[in-house]
């Protein structure tokens, strides 16, 4: 008998189809904010996307913040935090892509607990086998998000944020770290970059095939799993052929959504999502475009414990009867993705520093087929190379 626990996070709505500049106002009206702190990116600041919010926010808009950077670095986090106490925010606004996300859902946790410096915030992120932090009565300041990626960190009550000194992804969990709403506006997706659309929404793909793929299924993920993979499948084709058509634009943020209703916990990812936090940390590529890479080896590594399972995957990629590792790669090549380490600069002679990365921790440790250690890493790295 299936037995287990699902834990929700404190997120109360996802409003989708609606303009960000409808829906942000009415969203901080409902919550009772009086003095927003929006934060994005530099590449955002001056946006159409981000001149129409703050308008129609109006003088409850009372800063905005732009120094978030790619990997979410503890630093900008450090800085958001101290500029949202100088003018008093008592609520955060992010509008951007999953590192702004992260960082902006980090900053509430440097706002509950007092967080002034990078190396106190550091203390924060639990070793392992350690108890997560427990929610305090304090910890009330709260952030809506407005994405304009397909990452879904949105949807999550965690955070992966980089010490850049030592080259490492750092997280952070927390149950009201997920924001209290979220605002789908698939008009919000128009100004990111083509390629930075589609490998986002490898990365919510990943997130799919590693939940359908889990060391535990359950029916609430392996359904919204398999409904979020067609979805994607037949999406983000639609979105690089027609970029201005909104519906399969919507239909990818929905997607991305199914993928993370589950939660991490129910059914654990695997090496690709792992492998990708030590290709984001160390060596700096995109989360997405680490997905492009990672997930079609990690197919191929686990094939001998789960094939029967990847079935779904190539049938959902529309190849019944092909592998799914070979579909996966075609269908990335089709988007005009990487699907190869050397695609993005990374020669074969540093697979073994990246696979020394891994710590026995974090999604490479619930893998479906067990990684042993840095050889095993490696073995799916050179599947990649």
């Amino acid at each position: 008998m299936l037995t287990g626990t699902v834990q929700w996070t404190a997120q109360e709505r996802v409003v989708h189809g609606t303009p960000a500049a409808d829906a942000v106002p009415a969203e901080i009206e409902r919550i009772g904010a009086k003095r927003v702190l929006l934060t994005t990116t530099r590449s955002l600041t001056n946006s159409r996307l981000v001149r129409e919010v703050t308008s129609a926010l109006g003088d409850r808009c009372v800063g905005r913040f732009s120094a978030i950077h790619a990997h979410s670095p503890r630093e900008a986090v450090i800085a958001g935090a101290a500029l949202a106490r100088e003018v008093e925010a008592d609520h955060l606004l992010a509008v951007g892509g999953g590192s702004v996300t992260d960082a902006t859902k980090t900053m509430l946790l440097a706002l509950w607990r007092g967080v002034s410096d990078v190396d106190a915030l550091s203390t924060l992120s639990p070793k392992r086998g350690s108890p997560p932090l427990k929610p305090l009565d304090s910890d009330r300041i709260r952030m809506t998000a407005v994405p304009t990626t397909l990452s879904a960190a949105e949807f999550t009550s965690g955070a992966g944020i980089t010490d850049l000194q030592r080259k490492v992804k750092l997280h952070f969990g927390h149950p009201r770290m997920a924001p209290i709403a979220v605002i789908l506006d698939p008009a919000a997706t128009l100004d990111t970059p083509m390629e930075l659309m589609l490998s986002t929404g490898m990365r919510a793909m990943d997130h799919a095939v590693e939940r359908w793929c889990s060391i535990r299924s359950h029916p609430l993920s392996d359904g919204l799993a398999l409904q979020a993979m067609e979805m994607l499948a037949e999406n983000l084709p639609a979105i690089k052929a027609r970029p201005d058509d909104l519906e399969p634009r919507l239909n990818c943020q929905l997607a991305a959504w199914l993928t993370q209703v589950a939660g991490t916990a129910l059914a654990p990812n695997g090496a690709s999502h792992g492998i990708g936090y030590i290709l984001g940390g160390y060596a700096g590529i995109p989360h997405g475009i680490t997905s492009c890479i990672s997930l079609a080896a990690t197919l191929e590594w686990n094939e001998p414990v789960n094939a029967e399972r990847q079935r779904a995957v190539a049938e959902k990629l529309g190849r019944p009867g092909a592998r799914a590792c070979d579909a996966m790669r075609d269908f990335v090549k089709s988007l005009g993705l990487p699907t190869r380490l050397g695609d993005i600069g990374i020669a074969a002679d540093w697979i073994s520093e990246l696979a020394r990365q891994y710590d026995g921790t974090g999604p490479i440790s619930t893998n479906p087929r067990p990684v042993r250690g840095a050889d095993d890493v490696a073995e799916i790295l050179q599947l990649a190379a």
